[in-house]
């Protein structure tokens, strides 16, 4: 299939970005790497009248990197999360989740700010954000406006961006020594989206972990701690008895949907073996 007939536009600056989103809400979307929209439109997913292509806007590419809080431009590509020196020090996290995205060329062109926006539950980048506390920098026709990762996802492939609005940039306080960082996923095949995937941020000090955040994806609605099994986990050593109440903690958080191909009971049962498996790595896991 084809995508329909669309009326393309390039706006000159964020700020006309925002106005015409604005001014076309309901009928305008906007186009940064296309690596979910332009699927959608060929299959007839998604029909707006407008595409808003917000891909060269250099207020969105900028980056900085302080001691103690990363900022990265929406449009950081999945390639450079992996491929940057400065992004393995400082977030070592999103270089081991940008190997699981996809394939090369999704990842050349596939953005940070698109992942987070387009919200797929599947997806292994807002998984992270909210894991690593991050903090969503918006813009709009009001103004800007800044939003914890956690309180941005608010449903299916839902968020809590408004008529106009788009993502700017995504501050991340950087890694700190003493902080393990896990993430695994089962899919089909490499590079497909994940059927079960979670993320651990854990302070350690030898086998006791800290105040950790887990957060699920590909079974679940969107990214959120998983409160329960993060209690489980936090404050405690590292032993069996912990790894146990962990796993036990795992269906007070996770309520997984019949899919077409997955029934609930397989993709729970695969978020327990993932978390047994990530708590095993947990303990070797580097800073």
């Amino acid at each position: 299939m084809k995508a329909p007939n669309i009326t393309y536009i390039r706006p000159c600056s964020l700020t006309e970005a925002c106005r015409i989103l604005a001014k076309h809400d309901g009928e305008a979307v906007p186009l940064a790497g296309g690596q979910s929209l332009l699927a959608a439109l060929n299959l007839r997913l998604a029909a707006p009248k407008l595409l808003v292509d917000i891909g060269e806007l250099q207020e969105l590419r900028d980056s900085s990197f302080g001691s103690g809080d990363i900022r990265l431009g929406a449009l950081t590509r999945h390639h450079e999360l992996l491929d940057s020196d400065e992004v393995r020090r400082a977030l070592p996290l999103l270089p081991r989740a940008a190997a699981f995205i996809g394939h090369a060329g999704i990842r050349n062109r596939g953005t940070l700010g698109g992942s987070l926006a387009f919200a797929d539950p599947a997806a292994e980048l807002p998984a992270c954000a909210v894991a690593l506390g991050a903090t969503i920098s918006i813009a709009g026709p009001g103004g800007a406006r800044e939003l914890a990762a956690a309180d941005f996802f608010t449903g299916l492939m839902e968020t809590a961006l408004r008529p106009g609005e788009l993502i700017a940039a995504v501050r991340f306080p950087a890694a700190t020594q003493g902080t393990r960082y896990v993430i695994d996923e089962l899919s089909r095949r490499h590079g497909d989206f994940a059927v079960a995937g979670l993320v651990i941020a854990a302070p350690m000090d030898g086998k006791r972990v800290g105040e950790a955040r887990i957060v699920y994806f590909g079974c679940v609605d969107r990214a959120q701690v998983a409160r329960q099994v993060s209690t489980a986990l936090s404050g405690r050593e590292l032993t069996q008895s912990t790894v146990e109440a962990v796993i036990d903690a795992v269906g007070e958080d996770l309520a997984p949907d019949d899919t077409p191909g997955w029934r609930a009971e397989t993709k729970l049962r695969l978020a327990r073996t993932l978390t047994r498996r990530a708590l095993a790595q947990l303990t070797g896991a580097a800073a």
